[in-house]
């Protein structure tokens, strides 16, 4: 596993770097360094590349140090509950087996708490405050965001402010995404892995779903680059369109029911708000899920094959018009074996979605304890989380 080693290490150095001040010109040439004493045979890449997606799951699947018992406990403070909707701390270690966590919402534990989770959204836009100064000796402030950049506004109002970054980005401090495979003949290996979902390689039937395409959207806006793909695609393929701006969602419109609906497509349009770094959220993974082969519209192919196999997505970049994807897409729909090319895959993974916010709280109560003595700041959190 040394490649997963030199990936964790580069990770380890990207964080440092953020906090160090190095340019991004430097950053660049480091990582072009490491790329390019790489092995380069393309059937030797493949299985590399199974090897490097495993540095991008999250905490999971590394093991917890060793901390003295006197130590060991640590209380999580969670400032304020994401969008204002309030919901049952979970049990760390019941849920998860992360020992040692106390969480709590009451802001009198402040003074003793060792961390205290801050969720953006709340304090850029006045419905919260940040937590008091002067802050307890040693206390940990975690800035915690899963909308992209451009929904992430007032980004400069927080510059020194937080200790450890908690979001789907792969260089952030606590990283944990909207979702990730797990090699099938490690699913049992880690706790959080009892929620994973095994996949199946697709039966015949299966490649002859009766419907095309879907896309599933709540959030419409005519000034969004995926609703002017929608109209430039639908002159070519029949675009069944559900939510907000289409057909009603099944009543049980809760992920579960989004999954069967989805299941009933060869293809999915997993297209998200805008385009930016590792933002790549459940809209993919309910076509996973679902077994559709997901159309993708985010950021560079490069960027999603960090989290799946290439053959297991279509990206509208791959095609150098809308109609050359549209053709692709039919040409599939006649074609099962060809189809079958972006389905196999499957068979050799599970995925596994994070439950919001359960699952970010015990990570980062996790990634406290590992981290009791680290009192640096993040300098750069606007051109970190904008690049």
């Amino acid at each position: 596993m040394g490649v997963v080693a030199q990936g964790r290490a580069a990770i380890t150095a990207h964080r440092a770097d953020r906090r160090s001040g190095l340019s991004q010109r430097e950053k660049c040439c480091v990582l072009v360094y490491r790329r390019t004493c790489s092995v380069c045979v393309a059937a030797i890449g493949f299985l590399l590349f199974l090897e490097v997606c495993l540095l991008y799951l999250p905490d999971p699947f590394t093991l917890e140090p060793l901390v003295s018992a006197e130590n060991s406990a640590v209380t999580l403070l969670i400032w304020t509950h994401p969008f204002g909707r309030y919901r049952k701390l979970p049990d760390c270690s019941a849920l998860f087996q992360i020992d040692g966590c106390t969480l709590t919402d009451d802001e009198r534990a402040y003074p003793q708490a060792d961390a205290v989770i801050v969720h953006h959204r709340e304090v850029a836009k006045g419905t919260a405050e940040l937590p008091p100064d002067p802050r307890p000796s040693a206390q940990k402030w975690i800035w915690m965001n899963y909308e992209s950049p451009a929904h992430t506004p007032r980004l400069w109002r927080f510059e020194g402010v937080f200790n450890l970054t908690l979001s789907y980005r792969t260089d952030s401090d606590i990283f944990l995404p909207y979702g990730y495979l797990i090699p099938r003949e490690r699913t049992d290996r880690t706790p959080q892995n009892r929620y994973a979902h095994p996949l199946h390689t697709p039966s015949h039937s299966h490649l002859l779903k009766p419907r095309l395409l879907a896309w599933v959207i709540s959030n419409w806006s005519e000034s969004h680059a995926r609703v002017t793909f929608y109209y430039q695609l639908r002159r070519y393929v029949q675009v069944d369109v559900f939510g907000r701006a289409g057909r009603p969602l099944p009543e049980d419109s809760g992920g579960g029911s989004v999954v069967r609906l989805v299941g009933r497509y060869q293809f999915y349009l997993a297209l998200e708000n805008s385009q930016h770094t590792d933002y790549i959220t459940e809209k993919l993974w309910n076509a996973v899920l679902a077994g559709a082969v997901p159309v993708v519209l985010g950021p560079s192919r490069k960027n999603y094959e960090r989290f799946l196999p290439p053959e297991a997505f279509i990206h509208v970049d791959d095609f150098p018009s809308v109609r050359g994807l549209a053709r692709y897409l039919l040409m599939l729909r006649r074609n099962p074996v060809r189809l079958r090319r972006h389905l196999d895959w499957r068979g050799s993974y599970s995925v596994h979605q994070p439950v919001f916010w359960a699952e970010h709280y015990c990570t980062a109560c996790r990634a406290v304890r590992r981290n009791r003595r680290k009192t640096d700041v993040v300098k750069d959190l606007t051109y970190w989380f904008r690049s």
